[in-house]
């Protein structure tokens, strides 16, 4: 029967004294960049995981990271949470996702936030009852990973420039040759969905092409069905688009599967551009061209602003780079 790694067993294979490991895990205070590194690589090759109740009672802090999460099922935000986890295991931390999705999970974060236990909060989702969540959080670090609240530029984040992002996908399809280009949006009370809108409206009226709103469809979700049904809706005009551009590859592939539903073939008679480049993308056929979003790094990010914060550093805002992923289907 294997039992799990102690911190001895750390501390031995790295050659240092158990204060050292723990000084490296917690953060507690400094240590030379060669031990903290001889310390983490003991830690990886032994497995060992911190008990964060443990730790504690010596430290003051619980070892856990709240995650506030719109919706498990989405795969883009589980590659995210997969990049936190990854950073805040090998700080001797625990990532504890939350989805959000109903009232009720509302309700439950906000207890879990108000009982103390959490030492930081990343969050992913639209914060509207702001007073509320502002109480709750007063006093912890807080880190905005993706979406973030502009008039609160006081509160560190981590995301890429969707604008610019969802720019650069509609120019790809305008220098395609085509000119009926379609959105499908998702839920604008994210700010992801408001500035990739503005980033679609601003590259068509740069090529002098009128934004028409009959053209937009916004499902307020994000969802294979939610995407299948805005095609259908597109196709019924008495113009369809050439071309459809999906803030999400969930959507966008929900729109493919509505487009060959009703006969129409990806790309030769509708082209499709996604969002994210979730890992389906790439084996989904035809093979999604997509906004590669470095999901993985921006949960990890998100991860070393907190613990920045937590040891007092001054911890400012990142935008980390997108690229557009060209495959087959547009």
């Amino acid at each position: 029967m294997s039992t799990k790694p102690s911190i001895n067993a750390v501390a031995h294979q790295a050659g240092v004294s158990i204060a050292t490991v723990s000084r490296v895990l917690t953060g507690s205070k400094p240590v030379s960049a060669e031990t903290r590194l001889r310390v983490q690589a003991a830690v990886q090759a032994l497995g060992y995981r911190a008990n964060p109740f443990g730790r504690g009672l010596s430290t003051g802090r619980s070892g856990v990271l709240l995650m506030l999460v719109p919706d498990f099922a989405n795969p883009y935000y589980a590659e995210i949470v997969r990049g936190a986890v990854s950073v805040a295991r090998q700080r001797g931390y625990t990532v504890l996702p939350v989805d959000l999705e109903g009232s009720a999970n509302n309700e439950a974060s906000l207890q879990v936030l108000q009982s103390g236990l959490p030492d930081g909060v990343i969050n992913l989702v639209p914060v509207h009852e702001r007073a509320a969540w502002a109480k709750a959080a007063e006093g912890r670090p807080w880190v905005h990973c993706s979406e973030f609240q502009p008039d609160e530029m006081s509160i560190p984040h981590v995301s890429i420039d969707h604008r610019q992002a969802a720019t650069d996908a509609v120019q790809y399809l305008l220098n395609r040759g085509h000119r009926r280009i379609a959105l499908v949006n998702s839920d604008e009370r994210f700010l992801y969905a408001r500035q990739r809108r503005e980033g679609y409206e601003l590259a068509l009226r740069r090529a002098d092409i009128a934004v028409e709103t009959e053209r937009i469809r916004t499902t307020g979700t994000n969802s294979y069905a939610a995407g299948s049904l805005a095609a259908a809706a597109l196709l019924s005009l008495v113009t369809p688009p050439t071309a459809v551009f999906a803030v999400s590859d969930t959507l966008a592939i929900g729109v493919i599967k509505g487009l060959r539903r009703a006969g129409r073939r990806v790309p030769e008679d509708t082209a499709v551009v996604g969002f994210d480049d979730v890992p389906i993308a790439e084996v989904f056929e035809p093979a999604l061209t997509t906004v590669g979003q470095p999901m993985q790094d921006l949960g990890a990010a998100a991860v070393v602003m907190l613990l920045g914060q937590m040891e007092g550093q001054i911890v400012g805002h990142r935008i980390l780079p997108h690229r557009l992923v060209v495959r087959e289907s547009a």
